[in-house]
């Protein structure tokens, strides 16, 4: 049992309350952790995917004019290869115009270099007669036509030009810079920055708003639960009827359980007042009896032993009932542990009616008993035989003379089945289910009639819990009761 359960309400929470400010771990709100989460799963994955996107596009424009450039390449050597170009001089001079034409209408730098890699021709007439031992160039007179982005960011188109007997006579070489491509991607960039700072913030706010969404409930029922710590069992969480997910049914169960720590709690104030009135009974006659003797003068011997002799019983009465609540303290805190063995129902059963028959025929009641099958169960025999004796012994009590009580044992693959069938006084539907408290009698006025300290039927409701059974009741006024009890065969202990 938790130590603080017996403390008053307002010891209690200043206890939790110290716990609480001794404790080191520092509080993060659920609602920050879910905006945290939603943040790198939402934001940076599409931070992540709009700087993929646009190196995508970058490399597919640079792609395009690598394409762009060499086929611009390939179509200047086909023109050079045509016209002879490095090895008849005539036509230099239209050649050249022709190139530089094709330079200024696509805005690039074409430059004609011979087999030594030398330049031949120069549309910025930079560098003639200069060699140049590019890779790009190197591989176009291997007779591999290619395009490749330089480390400075321009891009070099090497095609070859072909000579005599299919030989490489020399390369055109286009030089040509990114920027229009820089200027286009940094244009696409801005207006996707702008878009993705819209798409970010509105994100943020269906974040911030469905955090609250989720948290706020959450807040709602630690706020009820704390007020339940401090003894206000009345309150309730808000459910919303309008959808039903985990939160509602957190909500659901929140408030099952205060319903059930008030139902709790009101037992126990009415056990604490069943406890109090049941003592309160035999103490207040100990007390006449007493002051009946103290009070009178010259009292017979004989008024003396008779008044001893109901204070005697007064005060066995009340040992009774102290050593049931001591019983049922026991049996609640699993104090009192179970010997399981296997047990012969049908001589524990023929033991309890030989043992009761005796008050039945005193009554003239029928006590008939019906063994169906041979049944052994694994039980702790003497509190199953208490338990089992109670509820024959409670049948006879409350069936009239004449009446009948029927006791039957039956079994499954499974359990033991033990039904108690009386023709007594029955009991109304709406106190079926209360039988089993403690104190709790149906007829008021019979106490003193039945006797009893108003605790065995919580006993053996207690037991056959132990036991890993069930007990059924169903019942009528005036025309009887059966109270069907199960239990396994076999215990796993």
């Amino acid at each position: 049992m938790n130590r603080n359960i017996s403390l008053q309400n307002g010891e209690l929470v200043t206890i939790l309350t110290k716990e609480k400010k001794q404790g080191k771990t520092r509080f993060i709100s659920l609602r920050w952790l879910l905006l945290f989460a939603y943040a790198i799963t939402g934001i940076i994955p599409l931070l992540l995917m709009t700087g993929i996107m646009l190196r995508s596009v970058q490399d597919y424009f640079e792609e395009e004019r690598k394409k762009e450039l060499l086929r611009q390449a390939n179509v200047i050597s086909g023109q050079l290869t045509s016209s002879d170009y490095l090895f008849d001089g005539q036509e230099h001079t239209d050649m050249e115009e022709l190139i530089l034409e094709a330079s200024q209408n696509n805005d690039f730098r074409v430059l004609v270099l011979d087999s030594s890699c030398m330049v031949v021709y120069d549309t910025g007439y930079e560098d003639v007669g200069k060699t140049f031992l590019l890779p790009e160039v190197v591989e176009a007179l291997e007779n591999k036509d290619t395009a490749r982005k330089q480390k400075n960011g321009a891009i070099y188109a090497a095609a070859s030009i072909m000579g005599a007997n299919k030989t490489r006579a020399g390369v055109v070489l286009i030089a040509d810079g990114l920027a229009d491509v820089q200027d286009t991607i940094g244009n696409v960039g801005r207006k996707a920055s702008i878009l993705l700072l819209a798409i970010i913030l509105f994100v943020l706010a269906v974040m911030f708003v469905s955090s609250k969404v989720f948290t706020e409930p959450v807040k709602s029922m630690i706020r009820v639960i704390q007020k339940m710590s401090e003894g206000h069992f009345e309150q309730r969480a808000v459910i919303k009827t309008g959808i039903h997910n985990e939160i509602v049914d957190l909500a659901i169960a929140c408030n099952q359980m205060a319903d059930q720590l008030e139902k709790v709690e009101s037992s126990r104030q009415q056990f604490v007042s069943n406890v109090s009135h049941e003592l309160k009974t035999p103490l207040s006659s100990v007390k006449v009896l007493s002051e009946s003797i103290l009070l009178q003068e010259d009292v017979p011997k004989e008024m003396y032993v008779e008044f001893l002799h109901d204070i005697n019983s007064e005060v066995d009465r009340m040992t009774a009932i102290i050593n049931d609540l001591l019983t049922l303290v026991k049996l609640d805190q699993k104090e009192i542990p179970l010997n399981f063995q296997e047990v012969d129902l049908n001589a524990m059963m023929a033991d309890i009616i030989k043992r009761l028959q005796p008050l039945a025929a005193a009554k003239e009641i029928s006590l008939q008993w019906e063994e169906l099958k041979e049944v052994s169960a694994d039980a702790d025999e003497m509190k199953l035989s208490l338990a089992i004796s109670n509820l024959v012994d409670n049948a006879v009590k409350y069936t009239p003379e004449g009446g009948e009580v029927k006791v039957t044992l039956d079994a499954d693959h499974q359990h033991a089945f033990i039904s108690v069938t009386d023709t007594g006084i029955g009991i109304p539907e709406e106190e079926v289910n209360r039988i089993f408290e403690r104190f709790y009698r149906v007829d008021k006025t019979r106490d003193r009639e039945t006797g009893g300290t108003g605790l065995g039927l919580s006993i053996t409701h207690a037991t056959i819990m132990m036991h890993n059974g069930s007990i059924k009741v169903n019942s009528k006024e005036e025309e009887g009761t059966t109270i069907l009890v199960r239990i396994p065969l076999r215990q796993n202990v």
